[in-house]
């Protein structure tokens, strides 16, 4: 591994959508060298070989995996693919940097969180949004008790966007919101349930509307589509005191806190009256949520220390998908979810 202040060496695996961005991002970090990138698609290499003129460019994974000086992968080719490529990779005791979700399964995510324990690597998931600074204050929000007790948190993510054949909208769309609303509650839900329907593509759900009941008493809903008019990435947190919201599409006052409510009044027993104060928005860093993620991961790389969004976090989230889409498949039955307390919360 490396130590003082020698360079990461990094390969990364897929440059298809979202790979680009990583490694545009991972090449630009102080500390890291991108010394190969790996894509099966020769129009991919070429596409992308002047954008990187210093890195190498392969169709072979096992040339990879060979090489002992590279001491961590980053993965970002489809979701199907993401179980047998991270085994393969964390089997040498290389690093692993997985794109989210983590897999399609709680099986094969138990796997690779086991075999990263054995082989001391790390395991980091791209859980995105959580490496949002939007999203950072909205989670001190909830932290310092600011909006007081959280009653309930929906999520839109909505766009007439790319259809997906390999993916439904819950997995595409839903890792973002599920990793969000986990590390907002601080705890898993204990009951979910889901409901979709495909109208592009048959068996392919294009809007999912998901609900998550938390042991605390907060309630969770998203609203998941790539087929609808507005564009929108919004999350919504009402509380005891204060409402608050995050809103990834708004080009400032990404975070705006309202002052809005029913307070008990004190000459009436029983009787609220509503509360509508004023409305704030906080500072926002204006920092990539990309960049502050890959630089996140070489850090630990180099410190040895747990990603902020390690096995353990990629698997919760695959484990509250998992049982949306079971709920999907059941026509919207709810299904119970055993050990919700998130350690550490």
């Amino acid at each position: 591994m490396p130590e003082g202040n020698q360079n990461v060496r990094v390969a990364q695996v897929g440059l298809g959508r979202w790979g680009p961005n990583v490694a545009r991002n991972l090449n630009a970090i102080g500390g890291c060298n991108l010394v190969t990138l790996c894509d099966k698609s020769a129009e991919s290499r070429e596409r992308w070989a002047p954008s990187f003129p210093g890195t190498h460019f392969t169709d072979d994974l096992d040339e990879i995996l060979a090489d002992d000086t590279i001491q961590a992968v980053a993965i970002t080719t489809p979701v199907p693919t993401h179980a047998a490529l991270a085994e393969r990779v964390l089997s040498t005791g290389k690093d692993c940097f997985v794109e989210k979700p983590l897999t399609d399964s709680v099986a094969t995510s138990e796997r690779l969180v086991e075999l990263a324990a054995e082989r001391d690597a790390v395991l980091m998931v791209g859980h995105l949004l959580e490496y949002h600074p939007g999203v950072g204050v909205l989670a001190e929000l909830v932290r310092s008790g600011r909006l007081g007790d959280p009653h309930y948190i929906y999520s839109q993510r909505v766009n007439l966007g790319q259809l997906r054949a390999d993916e439904n909208a819950l997995w595409s769309l839903g890792a973002h919101d599920v990793s969000v609303l986990l590390a907002l509650v601080g705890e898993a839900p204990h009951e979910v349930s889901a409901r979709g329907e495909s109208y592009v593509r048959e068996g392919v759900e294009d809007v999912v509307f998901a609900y998550m009941r938390f042991p605390s008493g907060v309630a969770g809903h998203l609203h998941l589509s790539w087929l609808d008019p507005h564009k929108e990435r919004r999350f919504t947190i009402v509380g005891s005191k204060r409402m608050a919201t995050f809103d990834d599409m708004a080009l400032d006052r990404k975070v705006t806190i309202y002052d809005k409510g029913f307070d008990a009044r004190h000459d009436s027993y029983g009787e609220y009256i509503t509360r509508s104060g004023e409305v704030s928005s906080p500072a926002v860093p204006n920092t990539e949520a990309l960049r502050i993620e890959c630089e996140h991961f070489i850090d630990c790389v180099r410190s040895r220390k747990a990603p902020r969004t390690g096995g353990a976090s990629g698997l919760r989230v695959v484990r509250v998908l998992e049982a949306l889409q079971a709920s999907l498949d059941q026509d919207g039955a709810p299904q119970i979810l055993a050990g919700a307390a998130l350690p550490g919360r």
